[in-house]
């Protein structure tokens, strides 16, 4: 496996990891809302040249626009 396909399976499993973070901190949204808002934010970093903390910035987006919309219901 090459360093960048291995890397990118990292990150892959990182932002599953957060995921299931934010699905267990917001057990009221469900989760394909909570995989779509990830999928939106993981997105938004493509071409991005550092990856690093990609999947802790998803994390803190997703978590930020939850906590948003808890503030709006």
């Amino acid at each position: 496996m090459s360093d960048d396909r291995q890397n990118a399976s990292e990150e892959d499993l990182a932002v599953e990891h957060a995921a299931e973070r934010l699905a267990e901190r917001f057990p009221d949204v469900p989760r394909d809302h909570i995989d779509a808002l990830v999928e939106k934010h993981h997105e938004g970093f493509d071409g991005a040249p550092v990856r690093d903390f990609v999947p802790v910035l998803i994390e803190h987006d997703v978590k930020r626009e939850l906590n948003a919309r808890g503030r709006t219901d």
